[in-house]
């Protein structure tokens, strides 16, 4: 079990790296393992793409007016990539140097991995690469993991939770765990038709003071497991539901930044619908465990894809 003990400060990035979409749009290929995501007929893929690009401009800046630092490239347009505008399924930066990329589901999503973006990031952040650890080969082999979605990190406490899917494979999250030296947490969670719901980072956030957990969708012989690794960690925890899932409010990140005025503070990114789904009480607790929550509306991506905020960050973890 993990030991309740003051956290460092390497649980929140300081950076993020976001991919600006030049191809958005609602994917099939990823609609079958996804039951969050909604077609759209009201609007083409040009009127989706252009709605999404304001949308990721609107986290940019909210993200930008909080002091955290943000490495926003475009995406190519061709070939078309959907996705696109969630990198932190393919690619983590870790503050020992290691990039590591990772084997996604959808074939159309592993256009998404691009050697450009990694030296664009280390160029812009400093970041300085040690060993790029590539776990795409598993692929061929039909087994998957997608990131910082599958993956939710105590880097505190060096711990790794993970539900499985037909997107998050035990095999590699166990090769992950061995590699980067974490103790991995499996289990399993469904959606209230009974399927696997398909990224950890839907119901689950970890902040330095705070967990969010979708409790409620964890299936009952791994919810006390679940709960006591949790709780071990001395954090507050907010236990939600499929009613808040469904609105993306498993769906954050807590990011951190620093004013001359404040010194070093906390910024909890969310989007608007996954705010408006949670009850004074929860809010009020949230709140009272990070400096900054930004609450900012992207429907469009949300309906599409869904996915929400924490999906559009791939955290760059820097050196202290």
């Amino acid at each position: 079990m993990p030991i309740s003990e003051p956290l460092p400060r390497a649980q929140c990035a300081g950076a993020v790296l976001m991919i600006r979409p030049a191809a958005f749009d609602y994917n099939p290929e990823t609609a079958g393992t996804n039951s969050l995501q909604r077609q759209s007929g009201d609007s083409g893929a040009r009127a989706n793409n252009a709605l999404a690009k304001e949308e990721f401009q609107r986290v940019v800046r909210a993200l930008r007016s909080e002091g955290v630092t943000v490495c926003d490239l475009d995406d190519t347009a061709l070939p078309p990539k959907p996705d696109a505008v969630f990198p932190n399924n393919w690619v983590t930066f870790h503050a020992d140097g290691t990039v590591v990329l990772y084997p996604m589901f959808a074939e159309n999503r592993r256009r998404e991995r691009r050697r450009d973006v990694i030296d664009a990031v280390a160029a812009s952040t400093g970041f300085k690469i040690s060993r790029i650890l590539d776990l795409t080969q598993h692929e061929q082999h039909g087994r998957c993991l997608e990131g910082t979605g599958s993956l939710v990190l105590d880097h505190a406490n060096r711990t790794a939770y993970a539900c499985v899917s037909p997107r998050t494979h035990p095999a590699v999250i166990e090769e992950w765990s061995q590699e980067l030296g974490y103790e991995a947490v499996v289990f399993r969670a469904v959606d209230r038709g009974g399927s696997p719901i398909y990224h950890t980072n839907v119901l689950m956030c970890i902040g330095e003071r705070v967990v969010v957990a979708g409790t409620g969708a964890i299936v009952p012989q791994d919810r006390s497991r679940v709960l006591e690794w949790l709780k071990g960690t001395g954090r507050e925890i907010i236990e939600i539901g499929h009613n808040e899932i469904e609105r993306f409010a498993g769906n954050m990140l807590e990011l951190g930044s620093w004013d001359e005025a404040l010194g070093d503070y906390r910024v909890l990114a969310m989007s608007a619908c996954a705010r408006e789904s949670l009850s004074p009480e929860m809010f009020a607790r949230l709140s009272a465990c990070t400096d900054t929550v930004l609450a900012v509306p992207i429907p469009t991506i949300e309906k599409l894809s869904g996915g929400s905020v924490r999906c559009m960050l791939a955290e760059i973890f820097l050196p202290s």
